[in-house]
């Protein structure tokens, strides 16, 4: 996949997910339309988010998860993007909401699997992942 058509994608991800996370109407069918029927999503850890989910329906039940225990202050500012050949894309993204009562920020790098215009596949790395733990209890 092109550089600029890996990234168009990312940016509509990125887009209709900031959508989700604030509880817009009809967000939920934009994203769902990213999102490849086969779609596999790993975050790593011990904490309220973390899992392996497969299928769109998995995927959105634990992306209305994070929107709910950050109630509804979760917000991603994505950075660098490295593309790779055929459909791997990796992205630098710093997170903030507000959990409990306090202000959280952490840094993750999203390795995403691109199929078309779709995203088939995520795996979360925290850069600090003792602390990615200790943010999502």
């Amino acid at each position: 996949m092109e550089r600029a058509a890996a990234l168009l994608v990312l940016a509509r991800l990125h887009a209709a997910q900031a959508a989700f996370y604030a509880g817009e109407d009809g967000a939920e069918a934009a994203l769902r339309a990213l999102l490849d029927p086969a779609i596999e999503w790993h975050v790593p850890g011990r904490n309220a988010i973390a899992g392996d989910y497969r299928g769109v329906e998995e995927v959105l039940a634990y992306f209305a998860r994070r929107r709910d225990h950050a109630a509804r202050s979760f917000r991603m500012h994505p950075g660098d993007v490295l593309t790779g050949d055929e459909d791997r894309v990796a992205v630098l993204t710093d997170g903030t909401a507000t959990i409990g009562g306090r202000e959280e920020r952490w840094s993750t790098v999203g390795l995403y699997r691109l199929a078309g215009e779709r995203v088939a596949g995520c795996r979360l790395l925290p850069v600090d992942p003792a602390a990615f733990d200790r943010i999502w209890a």
